[in-house]
């Protein structure tokens, strides 16, 4: 599988760096809530093209992008944009995973989101990375007590508990995750809603909330 990558080098400038945390997006392996309320074929065309949308949407000169690719073995699919660097999710819960790759990136600030979130700009990423300048982790919360970005300045050690004891898919996971880094500085960006049931699909502009300020 490693011949399928495209390697991530380390950076003397410690550039930021964006995961997006994709599936392949086949039918019956992507948005399976989705699926369950429009089909799986319409689910994972939707989740196509969303796909296509975010990486020409975020594409920045003021980071790199790279996409963490679930399963493992898609890292050789052809679905992925040329020339992006692709790492495998591994296995494990969420929380696994995603400690996974914030350990394991070369050094400089990491922000990771998923790839359901259709109205995610250049301008949420660069608040997010911006919030890092201040504080050691930063979350974009989402409207149903989750999350739609994780970021850590990564200065300082990682805390062991990063992550333990999440609910995840509950109202529970973005204080059960800031309760999991204590003594580490948190800052909140803005509110934005992913795709996870039919009723998402609809126009989500009252999800879409200003930033919060920062909290210590």
């Amino acid at each position: 599988m490693a011949g399928c990558c495209v390697t991530i080098s380390p950076d003397p400038a410690y550039r930021p760096r964006l995961v997006v945390m994709v599936k392949l997006p086949r039918p019956g392996r992507v948005k399976t809530r989705l699926a369950r309320g429009i089909g799986a074929v319409p689910a994972a065309w939707w989740m196509r093209h969303q796909l296509r949308r975010l990486w020409r949407r975020l594409a920045d000169p003021r980071w790199d992008m790279v996409l963490a690719v679930a399963p493992d073995a898609a890292l050789c699919a052809a679905d992925w944009p040329r020339g992006l660097p692709l790492l495998a999710q591994g296995q494990g819960d969420l929380g696994d995973r995603m400690g996974r790759l914030l350990r394991s990136l070369p050094p400089g600030p990491v922000c990771i989101i998923g790839a359901d979130i259709p109205d995610i700009t250049c301008a949420h990423v660069a608040r997010a990375f911006g919030a890092l300048g201040r504080a050691d982790v930063v979350f974009g919360p989402a409207p149903d007590g989750g999350y739609w970005l994780v970021g850590m300045r990564r200065t300082t050690r990682i805390p062991a508990t990063l992550f333990h004891g999440v609910r995840w898919s509950s109202a529970h996971a973005l204080a059960d995750s800031i309760a999991s880094l204590p003594r580490m500085r948190i800052a909140q960006v803005d509110t934005l809603a992913d795709v996870d049931v039919p009723a998402d699909l609809k126009p989500r502009r009252d999800h879409a909330r200003p930033a919060r300020p920062a909290t210590e």
